[in-house]
């Protein structure tokens, strides 16, 4: 699989970390906002020297479309791509404190919102600082991913290996979306409210 063209929507602390990620190893990234002079994480975007460009032209270029922003909007955000049939979207989303109207989760929100069918969910089970460096004494951590399209599938694990993490588990199908957003819950869970701090990741250990 070649390195692709990626365009991320939501420039926080998530879609940062990936769009760092992804250029390190090689991918063509691009934010896409609505006004370039004025986004969430123009600072850091600059200081990593990531592209930036008005949301359809980034879209329309791309071949894979992350999408990291607050999951109330993922309708919103999903209605307001245009014709992406021919995409791959990764729902980086968690609707655990705020969801989207009408909807249980961000990626069913996504799905029933825009003309794309190879829509998964990876990316959301744990903090952006573990995005931005996956290795726990030099061995990597572990991401989750669940959705439908078996396309949708590879490309997130390719991406996910690619930045760092050594192994992707396949979560299920689209039906699995709300369990992948309980464990996001459980990280929070553990990171925040347990006070356990945000460095600690998901490990699968086999015997």
């Amino acid at each position: 699989m070649a390195f692709m063209k990626i365009c991320i929507i939501g420039s926080g602390n998530v879609g940062s970390a990936l769009a760092v990620g992804f250029k390190k190893a090689g991918h063509e990234v691009t934010f896409g906002v609505r006004d370039i002079n004025a986004f969430k994480g123009k600072a850091n975007t600059e200081a990593h020297q990531i592209d930036v460009a008005l949301q359809a032209d980034a879209v329309k270029s791309a071949e894979v479309i992350v999408l990291a922003t607050p999951a109330q909007l993922a309708h919103e955000v999903a209605a307001s791509l245009g014709n992406v049939a021919d995409k791959i979207i990764i729902d980086t989303m968690n609707a655990v404190f705020a969801k989207p109207a009408n909807y249980n989760n961000a990626t069913d929100a996504i799905l029933d919102n825009c003309n794309c069918k190879d829509v998964v969910k990876c990316f959301n089970s744990t903090g952006a600082e573990n995005m931005a460096n996956p290795l726990y004494n030099s061995e990597g951590i572990d991401m989750f991913v669940a959705g439908d399209s078996v396309k949708g599938k590879e490309v997130a694990t390719k991406l996910a290996k690619d930045i760092g993490f050594a192994e992707v588990y396949d979560c299920g199908g689209n039906e699995k979306f709300g369990l992948m957003e309980q464990m996001a819950m459980a990280w929070i869970n553990l990171a925040m409210m347990q006070k356990q701090g945000r460095d600690i990741a998901f490990k699968i250990l086999k015997r």
